[in-house]
């Protein structure tokens, strides 16, 4: 099957998918001439509920991706109960009013993009004793619609993350516009973490993920390829 077929929820398997996914991204590392196992996957859970993510979990899956703080709240802490290993990563847009939230909740937020939500994230780790590891996230199409900084303004951000609140990076994430090839941004991205001494790439999603695994992800970002399609909200 295809990474780019789209299974309907009902007919797609999870556990399935998940090795079937590994397979060919470690296959695809081999011929970059990267290690395999290098690449993590970010099972993209958004819109499924606790029954649809349970097979990923009982195949041993424990890295998960969610775009809203709320939807993660109505259904993880029961999960994580029973999971307690689960890497849960905020990959979506994060207003400073759900911060306190994330914080408690997340173990990876990747849409860092604003000093206003680094000043509020930084208050909050101190208030909690919880420090959720931190991506910024690059608008490597400078897209006005899409959330993320402009390649030209990350260096200055993140030594104002650092210096001014005290905020550790582990890396970059992005996510290309629709309509361009994704490997130029993936480049580009890969070099700026290089550049600033960072490790850690999340790039890549269902459509591209084999790209971005060749050219320097640490994360790939999977959801319908793993999950079918989302249900309509």
């Amino acid at each position: 099957m295809s990474s780019h077929d789209v299974l309907s929820e009902s007919d797609a398997d999870p556990a399935a998918n998940l090795a079937r996914i590994r397979g060919e991204i470690d296959s695809a590392l081999k011929e970059a001439g990267r290690p395999v196992g290098s690449v993590a996957i970010t099972a993209v859970s958004k819109f499924h509920n606790a029954a649809r993510i349970r097979p990923a979990l009982e195949a041993g899956h424990r890295v998960f991706g969610e775009n809203r703080v709320q939807e993660a709240l109505a259904k993880w802490p029961d999960l994580k109960a029973d999971y307690p290993d689960v890497e849960l990563r905020l990959i979506g847009p994060l207003q400073t009013n759900k911060v306190k939230e994330a914080v408690a909740t997340f173990d990876v937020i990747e849409s860092l993009d604003r000093p206003k939500l680094a000043r509020a994230l930084a208050a909050e780790m101190e208030k909690q004793g919880r420090r959720p590891r931190l991506y910024i996230q690059v608008n490597t199409g400078e897209e006005p619609q899409k959330a993320g900084l402009a390649p030209a303004d990350v260096p200055a951000f993140f030594t104002q993350c650092r210096d001014e609140f005290g905020l550790e990076i582990e890396g970059f994430m992005c996510i290309p516009p629709l309509e361009d090839d994704p490997a130029p941004h993936f480049a580009l991205l890969a070099k700026m973490a290089k550049n600033l001494g960072l490790t850690g790439l999340s790039m890549g999603m269902s459509g591209d993920y084999l790209i971005a695994a060749q050219l320097g992800a640490t994360h790939v970002r999977i959801g319908t390829a793993i999950f079918g399609a989302r249900p309509v909200h």
